[in-house]
């Protein structure tokens, strides 16, 4: 199955200008990058993104100008979700019309809905449009689980088409992965080969934003059929992911900390997020260059 959304996607931070301001020609720039060094899709206003923070004019207003930036030569998957669905539906509709190729919808968060309530919220999004969906299993930032059931049933819609899986469930992504065409996308870069190897469709990686030709490289060494070499690609990332993954900053902190210090756009992070503390940084910069280096 092709991956409906690409292969090696980044889930994109949203650069600003040094006072805070959406910082447009930065992101154009970063973007050009990203899908020069590899990345076919682009995750716009996810996590990584800082959308919980970005009005809904300046999330319409990132695709268009991304689009302008890389054409017709990677995917743009917007990110849409809120805890309202009626909110999500109306974002659904505005991607749309600016252009993103498909939608990311996260499971409505705080409220903590019963089963049900999902599924009828990724639905109700699903019929405003024309996009696919991807759907975002992250339980540990909204309260909660898309449970497999509930997937399964979720699968044979037309238009939900993909999984960003952050659930650290493998045994339920691979029984989804048997039991339906859903695309599995590992969301987290610990997980990219482990997922992928089972039949996942790709990544969707924080990363990728400092990295994107290692994270592609695992890939595709994967495919040539040289699996003990993209093992060895992975663990040569894996110090990197640890760096900006596992200390306790979000992705985004340590994303744009780095992208600083490489001289590509990315800008301040917006309260309540704090940037990266000079050690961090340093820290992460010796990851950046050992990985590089090898």
């Amino acid at each position: 199955m092709t991956p409906p959304f690409g292969r090696t996607l980044c889930a994109m931070i949203t650069p600003f200008t040094p006072t805070g301001a959406l910082d447009l020609d930065g992101a154009q720039e970063l973007a050009d990058h990203l899908v020069t060094r590899g990345c076919d899709g682009l995750v716009l206003s996810g996590t990584t993104g800082e959308s919980p923070t970005t009005t809904d004019a300046e999330k319409s207003a990132l695709i268009t100008a991304v689009r302008q930036a890389i054409g017709t030569r990677a995917t743009i998957v917007a990110g849409i979700g809120t805890p309202d669905t009626v909110h999500t539906t109306e974002l659904a509709r505005e991607a749309e019309k600016a252009g993103a190729d498909g939608l990311l919808v996260v499971a409505p968060y705080y409220s903590r809905p019963p089963q049900d309530a999902i599924e009828a919220h990724f639905r109700q999004i699903a019929d405003a449009t024309d996009l696919p969906l991807a759907l975002y299993d992250i339980p540990a930032r909204t309260g909660t689980r898309i449970e497999p059931d509930t997937l399964l049933r979720l699968a044979g819609h037309p238009r939900i088409v993909a999984v960003k899986d952050c659930s650290y469930d493998f045994l339920a992504a691979q029984k989804i992965l048997a039991r339906t065409d859903l695309a599995y996308y590992a969301g987290c870069d610990e997980h990219n080969l482990a997922l992928y190897a089972v039949g996942g469709a790709g990544c969707v990686s924080t990363v990728a934003n400092v990295a994107p030709d290692h994270v592609r490289a695992v890939l595709d060494a994967f495919d040539a059929g040289g699996t003990a070499h993209a093992a060895h690609l992975q663990q040569q990332v894996t110090p990197l992911i640890e760096a900006m993954m596992s200390n306790g900053l979000p992705g985004t902190v340590t994303a744009k900390a780095l992208l600083t210090t490489m001289d590509l756009p990315a800008g301040p992070v917006r309260p309540p997020l704090r940037p990266a503390d000079r050690e961090t940084t340093d820290g992460l910069r010796a990851a950046y260059d050992d990985l590089t280096a090898a």
